[in-house]
């Protein structure tokens, strides 16, 4: 190859033949290939760092990496597409974290994110806090500074990258010499998976991505899983007495034994209620399936069935703030509690028995004792939940049309009605995600999903489309308020220009209205919580996405199935109208926490509100 002699033409001179040199020491060899074909799973061969992260990646079997390259990362980058391991650009790397957590809970795999240091770090940090309260298993891959003897001060993004993330990881892995890459990488899988799940993150300096090492990395020996034995037999004992009216709460952590959870469930003729993660562990249309919760602020055929059980057993559940309604579930007369993390027992609701296990394990024991544990039919309270279950159906087929767009009830009973019973349903943190956990009906496991613990907004929107990239032949929608959707609403181009055809069904009501019916009885008047008027359509427009609007209950079923139709992501604007609509979640918490407060403080949250109230003067709403 000929280049003109200049400076230039030199410069490229000596890059191609420096590429060249880095090329014949670092691609697989003959031998190297035969060694990797003779231990399968292992990562074997001289390498540099980059190289290492992605044949790692590739064995581990991971679907999609999602992010966006940076400086200290393009060398990663750049060996991501070498190697084939899938990945996906996003916009902003909050939506990277939402969307390897939108990737694991569809899958039940660890989702993949890899970020620059500094601000990459800064702007996943409230998705990776939404994975380690929801127990979702995601891996980081996170750059860092340069490190070594070379190293300089001040450089650019030089914040403590580790120390930004211990809050929201479950553990974080330092790399220092690149020869630790892919055995730290598949320890940080490994932690991400076992116990109760959560996110890890891996740090390694960029200077180490150019390194090269021989590698001969085997997969880990597999995890063992928790399981107390003598605290089983006390349980087992407990439920085996047949005077013993049972309810089972189910969690997250039941998600992959849905069979084995209704199996039991029918063994002990017990009514199931979920977590809001939890829903779809159990089918609601299963005669003992109740929906979520079982107290005030949940699923009212939850509340009725549980109003006589004598022992709760609990699986896979923490019993947390969102989920028990401040912590408003009713505690039976016997509490069973199974975890895999031993730090989740019995720290809200006391229990008698307290299990340290793996829920599948614990589950599968007690289905080998069936004979011990078995229950007749108990015809009564089939009849009770049937009962339950009919009124609630009959409330949602008669809800009246707003007389400034759609009642949120009705759009959810909408979306349960034309979406397949497989198909995924990412809700987001707006007053609609109450109404959606007690009514939209789940049949199968992982096709609901929330935001819970964290209460990320604009977490929908990004982890629908994860889910959509690892899941690319199911229907995937939102239910996304349009607070939440300015958080976010720019990764509709990443949707765009992938194809993926999820289904953003956004409720217009140019307000945070969850805000608002916090503030409205408290205050006598809301702060802050008015939003600008949103031409959907243009944005729709400019971002590449196909456009449908809703102005009245009478549009709902042809316009969603209009959009379903379609072979790409739509933007779905239901115009909505609130009026009266009464959420059991909000009533209940309010309730609960007004009786919490002390009697001064009574007295001035009453002052307040009577003088507001008899001013004379309207309150100002904004």
């Amino acid at each position: 190859m000929d280049w003109p002699f200049s400076r230039r033409g030199l410069l490229e001179g000596a890059a191609f033949v420096g590429g060249l040199a880095l090329a014949g020491r670092t691609d697989a060899k003959p031998l190297d290939r035969l060694r990797q074909k003779q231990n399968p799973g292992w990562v074997i061969g001289t390498l540099t760092g980059a190289q290492a992260i992605a044949e790692t990646l590739n064995v581990e079997g991971v679907g999609c990496v999602y992010g966006i390259p940076g400086a200290q990362e393009n060398e990663l980058w750049d060996e991501l597409k070498a190697r084939e391991v899938p990945y996906l650009l996003v916009t902003h790397e909050f939506s990277a974290a939402c969307m390897a957590d939108g990737y694991a809970r569809a899958t039940g795999r660890p989702g993949v994110l890899c970020v620059v240091p500094g601000p990459g770090i800064t702007n996943a940090l409230t998705g990776l806090g939404e994975a380690l309260l929801d127990s979702v298993p995601v891996v980081a891959i996170v750059g860092d500074v340069g490190c070594g003897d070379k190293a300089k001060p001040f450089q650019v993004h030089s914040l403590n990258q580790v120390d930004l993330l211990k809050p929201v990881c479950k553990s974080v892995y330092p790399v220092t010499d690149v020869r630790q890459i892919p055995a730290t990488i598949r320890l940080a899988f490994q932690v991400a998976m076992s116990g109760e799940p959560g996110p890890t993150a891996v740090v390694i300096p960029y200077n180490l991505l150019i390194e090269v090492a021989d590698f001969q990395c085997p997969p880990l020996a597999a995890a063992g899983v928790p399981f107390d034995d003598a605290a089983f037999a006390k349980a087992l004992a407990m439920l085996a007495q047949k005077s013993q009216r049972i309810g089972i709460y189910a969690g997250y952590g039941c998600m992959n034994d849905s069979a084995s959870l209704t199996a039991l469930a029918e063994v002990l003729q017990a009514p199931v209620a979920t977590s809001v993660s939890g829903k779809g562990a159990i089918s609601d249309c299963h005669p003992l399936g109740v929906g979520w919760g079982f107290g005030k602020h949940a699923s009212a055929v939850a509340e009725k069935a549980f109003a006589h059980i004598d022992c709760l057993l609990a699986i896979g559940v923490k019993f947390s703030e969102v989920s028990t309604g401040y912590y408003g579930n009713p505690r039976p007369k016997h509490v069973i509690h199974v975890d895999a993390n031993a730090n989740n027992l019995g720290k809200v609701m006391p229990a008698d028995v307290c299990v340290h296990a793996d829920a599948g394990l614990f589950l599968s024991k007690l289905l080998a004792c069936a004979e011990n544990l078995r229950r007749p039919t108990d015809g009564h309270l089939h009849a009770r939940i049937r009962e339950a279950k009919k009124s609630h159906e009959t409330t949602l087929k008669a809800i009246p049309n707003g007389t400034c767009g759609v009642d949120p009830l009705a759009t959810i009973a909408a979306l349960r009605r034309n979406l397949p019973e497989d198909a995924m349903l990412f809700t987001d943190v707006t007053a609609s995600e109450h109404l959606a956990a007690e009514s939209f009906r789940t049949t199968k496991p992982r096709t609901y999903f929330n935001p819970v613990d964290n209460q990320s907004m604009g977490w929908s929107i990004p982890a629908a489309i994860g889910a959509q990239r690892a899941c690319g032949n199911r229907v995937v929608a939102t239910l996304t308020g349009d607070g939440c959707f300015l958080m976010s609403a720019m990764e509709m181009s990443t949707a765009a220009r992938e194809g993926l055809p999820v289904k953003f069904v956004i409720l217009d009501d140019h307000a945070y209205h969850y805000m608002q019916l916090l503030q409205q009885p408290a205050y006598r008047r809301t702060t802050a919580t008015e939003l600008a008027k949103i031409d959907y359509k243009a944005f729709a427009q400019a971002v590449g996405v196909a456009y449908r609007e809703i102005a009245n209950g009478d549009q709902l079923d042809g316009c969603l199935r209009s959009a379903l139709d379609h072979a790409g992501p739509v933007l779905i604007r239901v115009l909505t109208d609130y009026g009266n609509r009464k959420i059991r979640w909000i009533e209940a918490v309010r309730d609960r926490y007004t009786k919490e407060l002390s009697a001064s403080q009574k007295i001035r949250f009453l002052a307040r509100i009577g003088a507001r109230t008899f001013n004379g003067r309207p309150e100002k709403n904004d």
